[in-house]
């Protein structure tokens, strides 16, 4: 009778086939990692197109986009409506566009807990999954919220996007020459040329979206297809989570500010997501290698370059220049 033997594999064999396995690894992992990158960018590029078609059910419904609100430091603000006497910002704004109507109506009759619990809500259209998830994140800032309960410490919905409001002056200071508007009261007794003294205003303001803007759509000079709407904002990624940089340290429901108004003057040039730099940045961007993607006033949504010419790039934030804009941008 002839033995039978079973034969294995070699040590040396072995190797090869580990070998080969983390070379085939090596070759697939990036693909996998471009294809799941390629996944979030569409996500976020439905965000934008359902957003855009939000603030243009505004339109239809209202006369005009969404307002930007007041200032920072100013929630939404359900018994106002969607004027110029609205201290919330055009995220606010959209909700009953999106199907978050019982969100916006929190709040109601001035009931400043059911405020500070709608601005501690995360929702996942407000945030690119490139970037970081639809969760509650720390409110650092020293300052509470005029009319709601939000204050440190708590935790704040947070936003990845922002509307154009244009390509000048990119200042923020909600302060009247003689004085902040401390209450609802104040700011609707304010006189227009208080407001106006502001930066951020219908005085100075080039884009679509400002400090108490009331733009129709009609007052789009240059064409709805030639115009930024809302777009992806820079952020420095050492400060994604933590709230403490001043142009991420509040929330989606905010007024007119740098976490949700963003400019395309000289020197908002837009830029990749990178670690390092540090201040209140006005730049839109992305955290995407491709490029940063904006929504223009038709609706559309476009992937730009970030080195797209940077006067290209300020026309298209400004509404009225009837200057001429390449198409392809």
């Amino acid at each position: 009778m002839t033995a039978r033997f079973s034969r294995g594999f070699t040590l040396v064999e072995l190797l090869v086939v580990i070998t080969i396995i983390g070379i085939l690894i090596g070759l697939l992992l990036p693909a996998v990692q471009s294809a799941r990158e390629a996944a979030r960018r569409v996500q976020c590029a439905n965000n934008l197109k359902q957003m855009s078609l939000a603030c243009l059910s505004h339109a239809d419904a209202h006369g005009q986009l969404p307002t930007g609100g007041w200032g920072w430091g100013w929630a939404g603000d359900p018994d106002r409506g969607f004027t110029d006497r609205q201290p919330g910002g055009w995220q606010y704004n959209i909700l009953p566009f999106m199907e978050q109507e019982a969100l916006y109506n929190l709040g109601t009759g001035g009931n400043r807990a059911a405020g500070k619990a709608r601005s501690a809500t995360p929702l996942v259209m407000f945030n690119c999954p490139t970037r970081r998830k639809a969760v509650a994140y720390p409110f650092a800032h020293p300052n509470a919220y005029v009319n709601t309960d939000m204050a440190n410490p708590s935790v704040i919905g947070r936003s990845d996007y922002a509307a154009c409001a244009g390509d000048g002056p990119s200042e923020v200071n909600p302060r009247f020459p003689d004085g902040y508007p401390e209450s609802l009261q104040g700011g609707d007794q304010a006189p227009l040329a208080a407001w106006e003294a502001l930066w951020g205003t219908s005085n100075d303001a080039t884009g679509v979206i400002y400090r108490r803007s009331m733009v129709k759509m009609a007052h789009i000079l240059d064409g709805a297809s030639n115009t930024y709407l809302i777009g992806e904002r820079f952020l420095n990624p050492d400060n994604y989570y933590d709230g403490y940089a001043c142009d991420n340290d509040q929330g989606w429901d905010l007024g007119y500010d740098y976490d949700v108004n963003r400019w395309t003057g000289a020197p908002d040039q837009p830029l990749q997501d990178r670690p390092g730099l540090a201040g209140c940045r006005t730049n839109f961007g992305s955290a995407h290698a491709a490029g940063f993607q904006m929504a223009l006033c038709d609706g559309s949504v476009h992937l730009m370059r970030f080195d797209i010419d940077p006067e290209i790039h300020r026309r298209l934030g400004n509404r009225k220049d009837k200057l001429p804009i390449s198409q392809g941008f």
